[in-house]
């Protein structure tokens, strides 16, 4: 009889440990797999864009020979687009120790360049990931920034670009109180607005002439609005 409880007690102590042995730790091969496809992700994401960037310096931005490699990274950028979805849908995002900067910035190149609804999605768990330190606070607000103008809203920090066909040129998107950016961007770690528009796209920033395209682009939004 006291070997029965005894067999009865030990199978109860094992299923009991069952629910907890299922919930393993990641395996360094795991992180290894991981970092493989954000690296893979990143070539096929990046390659096409700079291939294309150089011959747009050569022959114009609306070439034929820049064409043939913004064509390649589209149908890149579909694929990579699923895969991110699929790790962000299976575990939320990942540790900032599993994939270091360069996966984040994988995760959020791939994101920044998908369709509104979509970056929409997403911006509450990049705001988490912020919150539980698993990404740097400067590439939500470049997402942020991305959506608003994507809404045609002033952007906040500076970090979005846009090409203007009337002018055939790139120029700042018009951003919100041009003379106090610099404080809000100090405010999350961010280096002057100047400082970053030279050293990203090498265009120089005018405070002057930002102020005056904020009040002409809220003007023609305001007369948009009453029309």
């Amino acid at each position: 009889m006291r070997l029965l409880l005894l067999f009865f007690l030990i199978s109860i102590l094992s299923c009991g440990d069952t629910s907890e042995s299922k919930k393993k730790p990641v395996t360094e091969e795991q992180t290894e797999n991981l970092i493989g496809v954000l690296d893979t992700i990143w070539q096929k994401e990046q390659t096409p864009l700079r291939l294309r960037d150089s011959l747009m310096q050569i022959y114009g931005t609306e070439s034929k020979e820049a064409e043939v490699y913004q064509k390649e990274y589209r149908k890149n950028h579909a694929v990579n687009i699923v895969k991110i979805k699929e790790i962000l849908n299976r575990s939320g995002w990942p540790e900032l120790t599993l994939i270091g900067e360069q996966g984040n910035l994988t995760i959020c190149n791939v994101l920044q360049h998908t369709d509104l609804a979509t970056r929409e999605q997403y911006l509450p768990m990049m705001k988490k990931a912020v919150l539980d330190k698993k990404l740097a606070p400067r590439l939500l607000v470049r997402a942020e920034d991305r959506i608003a103008t994507d809404k045609g809203e002033l952007q906040i920090y500076g970090g979005q670009m846009k090409y203007y066909p009337e002018t055939k040129s790139f120029n700042l998107w018009p951003v919100y109180d041009p003379a106090n950016i610099d404080e809000r961007r100090a405010k999350i770690g961010l280096e002057p607005i100047a400082v970053f528009l030279k050293r990203r796209f090498d265009f120089e920033w005018n405070l002057e002439e930002q102020m005056e395209r904020t009040r002409a682009f809220e003007a023609n939004r305001l007369a948009s609005q009453n029309q």
